[in-house]
């Protein structure tokens, strides 16, 4: 059984539906520990810290965009922990499952940017072609 689950968060329904996922797959064995990975797009990023009164502002808004799919794995007993990175979401996620010999990894089909999706391709088929391990994409 997967034993170390990646699972990608954005704060949208579908990396909730995701999480919800990836309990269901924890809960057949015990030793399964699920990593939230968010990824603070580095674009992103700079108007966050431009817009913000502090950088522990944006620090704390991260945390609560990861917060929900915390309480629905502590709701389910389940062992986590939770990751913050920074960069281009697609290829971070690829570089830390891959450098982490993550056994699975879980992601929403679509996430909170629309418009990235429709031009450039979803995150979640960037991770999909260039994980090392298995992806589950969940709709």
């Amino acid at each position: 059984m997967y034993k170390y689950i990646l699972v990608a968060v954005d704060g949208s329904e579908h990396a909730m539906r995701a999480t919800k996922e990836a309990i269901k797959l924890a809960q057949y064995c015990k030793e399964t520990v699920i990593d939230l990975v968010y990824v603070a797009d580095s674009h992103q990023t700079r108007l966050d810290v431009l817009h913000a009164s502090s950088l522990d502002t944006v620090a704390l808004e991260r945390r609560q965009r990861i917060r929900p799919y915390e309480i629905a794995l502590e709701e389910a007993g389940i062992q986590f922990k939770s990751t913050i990175l920074k960069g281009q979401p697609g290829p971070t996620i690829v570089t830390y499952a891959n450098d982490h010999e993550v056994d699975l990894v879980v992601i929403g089909s679509r996430g909170l940017n629309k418009v990235q999706e429709m031009v450039l391709g979803s995150v979640s088929h960037k991770v999909m072609k260039r994980v090392n391990c298995p992806a589950l994409i969940v709709k």
